[in-house]
């Protein structure tokens, strides 16, 4: 039986090209179309649809207000489509919060040229996130109540790339982009970040959460995430105070212009800042800071830590990319890292996760009953490499008590 998908947009040329476009893959199929919000929250009554592609403007009611009462009638995964503007990445995460799973780039471009790379970005994307969506019958809340519902997923994502203008996709390539210890941009494969390093595994925890404290505590925790990540960021986030004693630095698969837009949102919400990294920025104690959508972040050792943040060539697929940030930070700190790996689709980080392991460091990654996505943890975890593996509302009141 094929995914059934209900579009929503209050263009009727939007609204043609993508019933064509859904329809060409024979696992999906487009069973309604609404013009407005107020008639998406009735469609999706009254045809309960597999998934919903959503648009925000629009008459009568915009995109969030009907996710908002999609998710109240019934669980159902939601595509946003977003323009890639910084009003647009505001409006994009006020729709993750509200319910959406992800996002993807609307352009009317793409569509009239009739985009193969489109078809395939959205075909992978609605049919990834509607098996996700299978298994809301029994949702894992976080700890927060407003928060995105966090859904088990069974299936692998290992083998469902995924991918969305400048922000998702398939794979990491073999050529990365990385900083040499005198901090200029040199070109360097991940696994040579730290050369001639054997990898070492650790089995994943399997005591009781309480049994296990950090082994020494860190000078930086560098924490990671795709898919999901905006809500699992900001529910760690919320539970550390104002006084925590170490830096973080933040590594969200996001396009230009939402990480600024992000990073805002984030700085209000917490007690903690959070800004933006720019070039040359210092590692602070209560500071995070959130790598730029489109370039990359290493860490550099020099002026008691500070980041580097570059422009990469198109090799490189994921900008930013959390091997680059952890094999930099392996390479400057050694065993006084705190990596941590959330949810996401793919298995970014998964390489620099071996370079700390082997610096030393300790890693911890979020299980799979509270991912959206369970393809980054997932990928750690199957490594060998994870040292705890927690719940999301674990995660921040973890580091709230660990890390002194």
């Amino acid at each position: 039986m094929p995914i059934r998908v209900l579009v929503v947009d209050d263009s009727s040329f939007f609204q043609h090209r993508l019933k064509e476009i859904i329809n060409e893959h024979p696992e999906l199929k487009v069973i309604g179309i609404a013009s407005n919000g107020r008639e998406a929250v009735d469609k999706a009554k009254d045809l309960k649809p597999d998934i919903i592609t959503m648009d925000f403007e629009m008459p009568v009611m915009d995109g969030v207000t009907a996710i908002k009462l999609i998710m109240a009638d019934r669980k159902v995964p939601i595509l946003m489509f977003s323009s890639l503007t910084y009003e647009g990445a505001r409006i994009t995460l006020d729709a993750l919060a509200a319910g959406a799973l992800d996002y993807i780039s609307k352009d009317f471009a793409e569509v009239s040229r009739n985009s193969v790379a489109l078809k395939q970005k959205l075909h992978e994307r609605l049919i990834t996130l509607a098996r996700v969506g299978q298994n809301y019958s029994q949702p894992t809340p976080t700890s927060k109540p407003t928060a995105e519902p966090i859904v088990k997923n069974t299936a692998s994502t290992t083998s469902l790339p995924i991918s969305t203008a400048r922000s998702y996709s398939t794979a990491p390539s073999s050529s990365q982009s990385a900083f040499s210890s005198q901090g200029a941009p040199v070109s360097a494969q991940v696994h040579n970040i730290v050369p001639n390093v054997a990898i070492a595994k650790s089995s994943p925890a399997s005591a009781a959460p309480d049994s296990y404290r950090l082994k020494k505590q860190p000078k930086v925790i560098v924490i990671g995430a795709s898919t999901g990540g905006p809500v699992a960021l900001t529910d760690v986030l919320l539970q550390l105070p104002q006084n925590f004693p170490q830096p973080i630095v933040l590594v969200q698969h996001m396009p230009e212009n939402f990480t600024k837009a992000f990073a805002e949102r984030l700085n209000k919400q917490c007690n903690i800042r959070v800004r933006e990294a720019v070039d040359g920025d210092l590692l602070e104690p209560g500071l995070a800071l959130l790598a730029p959508g489109g370039k990359q972040l290493m860490l550099d050792k020099r002026n008691g830590g500070c980041v580097r943040v570059f422009a990469d060539d198109d090799r490189v697929t994921y900008k930013p990319s959390l091997d680059i940030t952890f094999g930099s930070a392996a390479n400057s700190f050694g065993d006084k890292v705190l990596g941590i790996v959330l949810t996401g689709m793919g298995s970014d980080g998964c390489k620099g996760a071996r370079l700390l392991k082997e610096s030393g460091s300790e890693l911890w990654s979020q299980d799979e009953a509270s991912c959206v996505i369970y393809g980054m943890p997932m990928a750690v975890a199957r490594a060998g490499l994870t040292d705890r593996v927690l719940a999301l509302s674990d995660i921040g009141t973890r580091l709230a008590r660990e890390v002194v």
